[in-house]
């Protein structure tokens, strides 16, 4: 071997190496770390949850490269009544998550690189859409928690007007992916003659499922959050346009559950209200449940084999090489709904209004295109490493190039895990003591709460998992004075203003 050819040889080695390295260490950081969150996230121990998500937060004052340990710390704050924390973590996700609102999607060039080169957990963390607005409807829940309505009224403005775009957004980063490949026209040309090859279209049936068939909902939208949205301008509302915002989003969610005998009653509501055919004045003090249960969908690594097209000058090949995609699948939910029951003369219980798994499906199916041509693109990329390899450096060539296309095809797992299986909704009028006790029906009482004299009341209900206690926020929905927090489980309550940093 020649001197020129070992250097080749040297050099290709220790770049493969440092590709390597660099996707095993991240990879393995990255779930670490998640496995603390859950294993206290679970147990609702939230302080510690949020803890196991601690980062450096040198140089990065704006979280860009740190929207998922934000996303999971903002969320671990909320439950444990930290509001101030809470809301100051999602506006560092937010911050980060600028790609969503900004027109300049593309990533940095060094950043696109490393994606095709090792693979997309290299890359910031993209949120989800269905994850951004969920950021803006839990600062909406948090300032209603503080007593602050101004601000409430932004964040659920910003859920909507996210809900609202996301068609738009879907759209152009299938554009952005466009552009990306037209930077190397002959990857482009092999990428797409693979994707769109029947070979391709038949493994990809048979190993992930196909795409169009996923049970979705019919529009972008986080029902829970658009029914948060109508509900806060229902109660809250300063005029017509408000009442219209209510009556449209309660609708619209209306529409997506048939069968819920609560949203359909909120909808008519609010179209009274806004016909001018009943008066908010003349309403008696109402109070609605809205419970988030159990644990969301996290990705799982589907890996096979498909066939690519690859280009060595004028000769064109098949070549069949694996690739790694994300697919959802479902965690657990907590057994039974949740009953409300006013005195002895009113029991209400909650009625299913959304699937997270459902929200993301929607989400995924749109985005689907744009992951399989990254993954395609990785896999065409390294698939002529491979063989300029082996060209270059014989069998050893091969082989180190065999064992780095092993090592670096991963799919991106990352994902935002703190979110529910599913919300249930439930609605009663306000007992004259104000006395509503709280159950399930898989395990009996939970405890009392005390809703305040106000006319309206959002009783918030989150449960991980039957091992954590249930949090409950009792919450104005007029904006006009803060909430309460509970604790409950096995009938044992802890009770605290909902505005811990206040107090202090």
């Amino acid at each position: 071997m020649s001197l020129d050819a070992v250097r080749r040889s040297s050099r290709y080695g220790v770049a493969l190496m440092a590709a390597m390295a660099l996707a095993g260490c991240s990879v393995f950081q990255q779930r670490d770390q998640m496995a603390q969150f859950n294993t206290a996230y679970t147990q609702g121990n939230y302080a510690i949850a949020a803890s196991a998500m601690q980062f450096d937060q040198k140089g990065d004052d704006k979280g860009g490269n740190h929207v998922l340990e934000l996303l999971h710390q903002g969320e671990a704050y909320r439950l444990e009544g930290e509001f101030h924390d809470s809301i100051a973590a999602f506006d560092k996700a937010e911050a980060g998550m600028k790609y969503l609102d900004t027109e300049g999607f593309a990533s940095s060039a060094t950043e696109n690189v490393m994606s095709v080169l090792v693979n997309e957990s290299t890359r910031d963390y993209r949120a989800l859409m269905s994850e951004a607005i969920m950021v803006n409807t839990y600062k909406g829940l948090s300032f209603l928690a503080e007593g602050n309505s101004e601000y409430a009224r932004v964040e659920f403005n910003r859920a909507d007007d996210r809900t609202r775009r996301a068609v738009d957004f879907f759209s152009e980063e299938i554009a952005e992916q466009r552009r990306a490949l037209q930077n190397d026209p002959q990857n482009a040309r092999m990428v797409q003659r693979s994707v769109q090859s029947e070979g391709m279209r038949s493994v990809l049936e048979a190993h992930y499922g196909d795409p169009s068939g996923w049970s979705v909902y019919p529009n972008y939208i986080v029902p829970a959050s658009t029914y948060l949205h109508g509900l806060y301008f229902l109660a809250s509302g300063e005029g017509g346009s408000d009442i219209e915002r209510a009556s449209t989003s309660l609708s619209r969610v209306a529409d997506m559950v048939p069968g819920n005998t609560v949203a359909k009653a909120d909808a008519q509501l609010a179209a009274d209200l806004a016909s001018g055919r009943q008066s908010r004045s003349d309403l008696p003090p109402m109070v609605w449940v809205l419970y988030e249960n159990g644990l969301g969908p996290v990705l799982e690594e589907i890996r096979f084999d498909v066939p690519l097209f690859i280009s060595h000058g004028d000769r064109a090949s098949v070549i069949f090489t694996s690739i790694a995609l994300p697919r959802y699948r479902e965690r657990s939910a907590v057994a039974g709904s949740l009953t409300a029951q006013s005195g002895s003369t009113e029991t209400a219980r909650t009625q299913n209004l959304a699937q997270m798994g459902k929200v993301i499906s929607t989400e995924m199916q749109a985005r689907f295109p744009s992951v399989l041509t990254r993954a395609i693109s990785g896999a065409v990329v390294k698939g002529m490493i491979q063989h300029q390899a082996t060209e270059s450096l014989g069998v050893a060539g091969q082989l180190g190039s065999i064992i780095y296309t092993l090592a670096t095809t991963q799919a991106d797992l990352r994902g935002w895990q703190a979110l529910p299986d599913h919300w249930e909704i439930a609605r009663l009028g306000r007992p004259a003591d104000g006395e509503v006790i709280l159950g399930d029906t898989a395990r009996g009482t939970l405890g009392t709460v005390d809703v305040p004299d106000q006319p309206f009341t959002l009783i918030y209900v989150k449960r991980p998992t039957a091992q954590a206690p249930a949090t409950v926020m009792l919450l104005d929905l007029e904006g006009r004075r803060s909430g309460q927090c509970y604790t409950l489980a096995s009938g044992e309550d802890e009770r605290r203003p909902c505005t811990v940093q206040d107090a202090l």
